[in-house]
């Protein structure tokens, strides 16, 4: 079998994003036309081509007015140059600004004066937490921003994460949904995060949330992470609870989740069978400490290689979910969790032959990097090690985007307009 392990590889992660593009996929679950108003509102990395998509095919004579918020260069160009009924703006992730906050204040009056005749499109995808940003009574957009760099950085999962961003806010946890009362609304999700709970995804502003601020409070507690005082009372006495399950404002609500991490893993191993490789779909909730994931999926690795289990050679593995980096004080490198990943897994694999790894994000973005991800070789290291660079000292300083850019093994992309989480795979030939 002729085969190049890196275009293969790449082809692989090309088809797990294009599994999960919202015009591919966003057509069965649009709702009929309502007797009144449809507004479409929302938030996240694929914000801009969901607007694109819901757009294209709501009917040309049925009214449709919106605004949703994206990051920064995630419109599509299309929609960009020729924009369409719906207004897309872009601001800052994963830490918030004034755009993203801005954008927040004109959706919130957006559901203002709506109707039990009308109709609210929620768009939601990852990234909306930091792009949706409205602090609590008594906080500033400063404030949220410190708060979430701190968490970034603490190694807390999405799920912790969410469920302090919720209860600092004033839109999100079902708060924004709570708005649209007594208009229908029907939230469309793309996940990224593990399990696809979407009361967690973009920390769900149009869905119940079942945490509590005695939980967030002990996430700050646990992470060692400081809050005003403001944020601190506001969760100690539970002014700042978010609506839960049952709560009338609600009543009105459904929501589809229109792509998932799971099916972009199945649409890569798919690809792979397609081209004659076996490929084994292990979870797409894998998470934990980046550079760890990475030492468990290099003993997978060499074990297949080695001795043919638990899968026969040649196959690839494939994984997905959301690892965490947790980022020394004093750290200063570069890199996301995609290569943090492969860093720690280069490492645990020691050069074994036959074994290639590609990992990515995929929205694109790995960290703040422009990189989505990078790929891993069997001469990875002794390359390395040729050009002076030394793989323990690069993970100790969270470098892996120097180590890899380094060696011309980044892998880019530029901006998907999906997300689903991280993208893993292992070719073992």
């Amino acid at each position: 079998m002729s085969l190049d392990p890196r275009a293969f590889l790449r082809s692989l992660f090309d088809a797990a994003i294009a599994a999960a593009q919202p015009e591919r996929v966003i057509a069965p679950h649009l709702p009929p036309p309502p007797k009144g108003r449809t507004v479409v509102i929302g938030a996240g990395k694929a914000g801009g081509a969901m607007a694109a998509a819901v757009d294209a095919l709501w009917p040309a004579d049925e009214p449709l007015s919106g605004l949703v918020v994206t990051r920064y260069d995630h419109v599509p160009p299309a929609y960009k140059a020729q924009p369409g009924r719906i207004e897309v703006v872009e601001a800052a992730h994963p830490v918030p600004d004034e755009a993203g906050a801005q954008a927040a204040r004109r959706i919130a009056a957006l559901t203002q004066g709506l109707t039990a005749d009308d109709l609210v499109l929620c768009l939601i995808s990852g990234g909306g937490s930091a792009l949706l940003s409205m602090p609590a009574e008594g906080l500033t957009l400063e404030d949220k921003q410190r708060i979430n760099q701190a968490l970034l950085k603490s190694g807390a999962n999405i799920t912790e994460m969410n469920c302090v961003r919720k209860h600092l806010s004033a839109i999100k946890g079902g708060r924004l949904a709570a708005m649209c009362a007594p208009a229908q609304v029907v939230s469309l999700l793309i996940s990224d995060v593990p399990g696809d709970d979407p009361s967690v995804i973009a920390s769900g502003p149009t869905v119940a949330d079942p945490s509590t601020c005695r939980e967030a409070l002990g996430i700050l507690q646990r992470y060692r992470i400081e809050v005003p005082p403001a944020a601190a009372a506001g969760l100690r006495t539970g002014a700042f609870e978010t609506p839960k399950p049952g709560d009338e404002r609600l009543a009105r609500n459904t929501l589809a989740m229109i792509a998932t991490p799971q099916a972009s893993l199945q649409a890569a191993a798919q690809a792979a069978r397609a081209a004659g490789i076996a490929a084994h779909v292990l979870s797409d909730e894998i998470e934990g400490e980046s550079r760890e994931v990475g030492k468990v999926h290099a003993a997978l690795a060499r074990a297949v290689a080695r001795r043919h289990e638990p899968f026969a050679k040649p196959c690839v593995i494939l994984s997905g979910g959301e690892t965490t980096v947790t980022v020394d004080k004093n750290a200063r490198g570069r890199g996301g969790r995609a290569t943090e990943f492969l860093l720690g897994c280069a490492v645990a694999l020691q050069g074994e032959p036959g074994v290639w790894v590609l990992a990515g994000d995929t929205d694109g973005i790995d960290g703040i990097e422009s990189n989505a991800g990078a790929i891993v070789t069997p001469d990875t290291l002794a390359r390395a090690m040729a050009l002076g660079r030394k793989p323990d000292e690069y993970l100790a300083s969270h470098d892996a985007w120097s180590f890899f850019s380094g060696l011309n093994d980044l892998v880019v992309t530029g901006p998907t307009y999906t997300n689903v989480n991280d993208f893993r795979a292992l070719l073992i030939l």
